[in-house]
């Protein structure tokens, strides 16, 4: 990354360049970088991240005051907002395959989620995925996992969706669109600070 005092002979410039640079701003600094395209923006690993950034984006404004307090030392070494500093850590725990967590440091201390029984149904290109719940306990949210092939190990890069817990509620998640053929699917439950359970037990179904 560049930074630019008066970036094609604009203080204000944006957007990209003949295919080759972008030009914008990072916290008020105007910058050019090289314009990547990802090679395969569908791949099993931008999904799972994408997925998992999704479920941390939407549900931040549901934390306590309390625990986003519990970010500003990590916000102010990282010169971002409470926010930010929550997002990047998550995903970074993700990554690693690690719960993210609604407070820092997590203290994966809490009482999981008590799950029962995981179902998946299939429907027009589509399969719908039910992860029952009997006790929600400190249950955060959901990971949903799919694999081609059965008896597969979960991992951050299989991950197709998260969703959160809420009460005894049965957590559901459709996935779609799907071409003909049997999909297999296992889920994992974790914790407001940053537990993820054991994989609760792999189903297929098939689209025809």
């Amino acid at each position: 990354m560049v930074k630019l005092a008066a970036p094609v002979l604009s203080l204000e410039a944006s957007g990209k360049l003949g295919g080759a640079l972008v030009f914008s701003k990072w916290k008020g600094r105007p910058y050019a970088r090289t314009l990547v395209t990802p090679s395969n923006p569908k791949s099993g690993g931008q999904v799972g991240m994408r997925a998992m950034f999704k479920f941390l984006a939407q549900e931040w404004a549901g934390i306590s005051a309390p625990n986003q307090a519990t970010w500003e030392d990590r916000a102010d070494q990282l010169v971002v907002s409470t926010f930010n500093a929550y997002m990047s850590r998550g995903q970074f725990r993700w990554r690693d395959f690690t719960a993210p967590a609604q407070h820092d440091p997590p203290a994966e201390a809490d009482t999981p989620a008590t799950v029962g029984a995981f179902s998946v149904a299939a429907g027009v290109r589509s399969i719908t995925c039910t992860q029952a719940i009997t006790t929600a306990a400190d249950g955060w949210g959901i990971a949903f996992f799919r694999s081609p092939t059965g008896t597969f190990a979960t991992s951050y890069d299989n991950l197709i969706g998260v969703k959160p817990i809420s009460g005894t509620d049965d957590v559901v998640f459709v996935d779609s669109p799907h071409d003909p053929g049997t999909y297999y699917y296992d889920t994992r439950e974790f914790t407001e600070d940053g537990q993820l359970s054991a994989e609760t037990g792999e189903e297929n179904d098939t689209v025809v």
